[in-house]
């Protein structure tokens, strides 16, 4: 994404994002809210006004395909910078290197770290503002905290750092200290080649909600963070997808069954669920179930609502991508519906993985949505009406 004419100087947001990472495995791909980190990240720099082109430097493929869907350009990062000791400055100083190479001018540089899942394109925006206008040459995030804090001597023994031991003040008479979030740094880019770092000149910080503070440096930090999407990422009101695909039990039905002295199974479904489908297929979006379950129950509810049905699959995420391309529709562009861990493989590799209400709660965590019904009471309806245009 390029705002401005390369001829005139741009501000760049560049989002360091290797394939490597040893705490966890391909930690930029990772997901939280339904989205990889790399996209989240991509996302947000691209909503701030004042950003005009946005940069991926990677060197993974899979990292660069990710962004560049998302609408990055992709600076491929060299070897020798991509290592467990590599700095981020560095992948900064050679994507601007590159860019400048290219021939675009650049005055500012918003450095976008993707493993900041919560970035605030508001503060990105405020950050560059305070650039532009000269009052800092370089400026960080932070939230406000009044903590105390200590650290440990070489014995181990306890000391006060911001702090007298000795008294302790109420809030309001404390100063407030200023805790640096990793999410984003704002410079010019002249100043940041001069200095080879962040941190130069006269200092500003924006202060963003302390909830967005979150840095995923482990597996622990990425469940939080997944935990809490839903309360801080903004609700998506509409799903904006070429194709959807549900799982069957849990999804179209409340997920119980009731078997007869035979051995029959019945299973109850919604009629409004009945009805969203037929509206989704007089949009002529298609629509596929894929179902775990070999079942004549499966086989008669598709044929009742004229969708094909694929059942007994246990590799949901291969057939989906068979599925996908067959009919020439990008995974990215797709919704899948599934309420359970064996739906897990195909949320992962769709552009919108939603789940009912109820859900296993990895299945939840894995949602870029998570719809206020249950399953077998109007999910799929529900479902529906958020994909087809208002």
């Amino acid at each position: 994404m390029t705002r401005n004419d390369a001829a005139h100087p741009v501000t760049v947001a560049i989002i360091p994002a290797r394939g490597g990472s040893k705490q966890v495995p391909r930690k930029n791909l990772r997901r939280v809210g339904g989205l990889p980190l790399v996209e989240r990240a991509v996302r947000a720099a691209t909503a701030a006004s004042g950003v005009d082109l946005v940069v991926v430097s990677t060197d993974d493929a899979e990292i660069a395909a990710v962004g560049t869907a998302a609408g990055a350009r992709v600076v491929v990062r060299p070897a020798e910078i991509s290592g467990d000791t590599a700095s981020s400055e560095s992948a900064v100083l050679h994507a601007l290197d590159e860019l400048e190479n290219s021939g675009i001018r650049i005055a500012t540089v918003v450095f976008v770290q993707a493993t900041s899942p919560f970035i605030p394109s508001a503060g990105i925006d405020q950050a560059i503002a305070l650039i532009r206008d000269g009052r800092f040459d370089s400026v960080f995030s932070a939230h406000e905290t009044y903590g105390f804090l200590w650290r440990r001597d070489e014995n181990g023994a306890a000391a006060a750092i911001n702090h007298d031991a000795s008294h302790r003040p109420r809030r309001q008479e404390r100063e407030p200290h200023y805790l640096e979030t990793g999410a984003f740094y704002a410079f010019t880019a002249a100043g940041f080649r001069a200095a080879g770092h962040r941190f130069f000149g006269r200092i500003g910080i924006v202060e963003v909600p302390e909830q967005t503070a979150v840095e995923i440096d482990d597996v622990h930090q990425l469940a939080t963070a997944a935990a809490v999407a839903g309360l801080i990422d903004p609700p998506d009101d509409r799903i904006d997808v070429r194709a959807v695909v549900t799982d069957f039990d849990g999804v179209h039905t409340d997920d119980t069954a009731l078997v007869d002295s035979e051995g029959r199974e019945h299973v109850r479904v919604s009629r409004e669920d009945g009805m969203g489908v037929s509206l989704l297929r007089r949009a002529g979006i298609p629509m596929l179930i894929l179902s775990t379950e070999t079942n004549a129950v499966v086989r008669a509810r598709a044929d009742k609502l004229q969708v094909p049905v694929l059942h007994g699959i246990d590799d949901k995420a291969t057939a989906l991508a068979g599925w996908a391309a067959e009919h020439g529709i990008a995974l990215s562009e797709i919704a899948y519906l599934g309420n359970d861990v064996n739906d897990l493989p195909a949320m992962r590799i769709v552009g919108w993985p939603v789940a009912v209400a109820g859900s296993h709660p990895a299945v939840r965590e894995q949602a870029r949505v998570v719809l206020n019904r249950h399953g077998g009471q109007g999910a799929v309806r529900e479902l529906v009406e958020r994909v087809l245009p208002r």
